[in-house]
């Protein structure tokens, strides 16, 4: 069963990277402690991948076929992309990573990919950030305004966006688990190593085990590093970004956590003003988005390469 450390690596990663962005907005704004969220997190990660996560495994098993070799080269190459990705502070796609290390693998193990469903998975890459953009700069652009003339004097209006940011970070926990747990496992149902209720078992219980043990540098990179909220703007960015999530985990299209965040953040800055955004750590992060599954790639072949002819299966 050691072909399942990759699989556990990618699901750390993944915790690491992705999974903290649900309550990053939310630790950013002090609505809520760093240990709280991510204790929250992880329980409700596991949740919703056993309950929610077979759609998206049925999504990865189509793009392209696996057998236990290929998929231990493709959970160990998006697991070392991503982790290198964390140890940089950048918020990036675990699921590009997935579908990149997915391509690079089968193209030089000569296994045919499908490439009709690459165009459906690649297709969420935009419209999942364009999505939670437009959620966000609706809702701060119209509400926040008729919000803050009619709520801000009342004595509970803090805590009630306070609550309301922890109970949009649950949902998005577990939207996140349902949505992002066939990163980590969707090869090995694909390759007949684990069934459905396993990988999601194992893959939730990985990804909550890197969001407890080191997700707080890219979380600050979320919550503080490129626009500084308040509470009723962080609430708003929650809400459009669990929106998306639970969106595209109902249709089987993984998507990330960091494109759905940082594109809601973008939202809700573009309505203050472009120069309320960090440009440079913008940048960053969209050079990070286009990397992440071109590197992927590159490794998964490459791993193929030195030892696909070598492993035992």
């Amino acid at each position: 069963m050691w072909a399942l450390v990759p699989g556990v690596l990618m699901g750390w990663s993944l915790g690491t990277n992705d999974a903290a962005n649900v309550f990053g907005l939310g630790v950013g704004a002090r609505a809520i402690t760093y240990r709280a969220a991510v204790l929250l997190t992880g329980a409700f990660v596991i949740l919703g991948a056993y309950i929610g996560g077979s759609r998206g495994m049925d999504t990865y098993g189509a793009l392209a076929g696996h057998d236990l070799a290929t998929a231990f080269c493709v959970a160990l190459a998006a697991g070392l992309t991503v982790t290198f990705m964390t140890v940089r502070g950048i918020p990036v796609s675990a699921t590009q990573a997935a579908v990149g290390a997915i391509i690079g693998v089968a193209l030089v193990a000569g296994r045919p990919v499908q490439w009709g469903v690459m165009v459906r998975i690649g297709a969420s890459w935009v419209t999942s950030p364009l999505g939670s953009f437009i959620i966000a700069f609706v809702l701060h652009r119209f509400l926040s305004p008729v919000v803050e003339k009619w709520l801000a004097g009342v004595a509970v209006y803090n805590t009630a966006l306070r609550w309301g940011i922890i109970i949009v970070g649950v949902l998005g926990s577990y939207a996140l688990g349902a949505n992002s747990v066939a990163n980590v496992t969707g090869v090995y149902v694909g390759a007949g190593l684990l069934t459905v209720p396993m990988a999601a078992v194992l893959g939730g219980a990985s990804i909550a085990l890197g969001v407890l043990t080191y997700s707080r540098r890219v979380m600050e990179t979320v919550g503080e590093r490129l626009v500084h909220l308040g509470l009723l703007p962080a609430l708003f960015a929650a809400i459009s970004q669990a929106a998306i999530l639970r969106i595209f985990a109902y249709v089987g299209v993984p998507v990330s956590t960091s494109q759905a965040v940082v594109g809601a953040v973008l939202g809700i800055g573009l309505v203050r003003g472009v120069q309320t955004v960090n440009l440079r750590q913008m940048l960053s992060i969209a050079l990070g988005w286009v990397f992440t599954p071109v590197l992927a790639g590159i490794v998964g072949g490459l791993l193929w390469l030195a030892l696909g002819w070598a492993l035992p299966w």
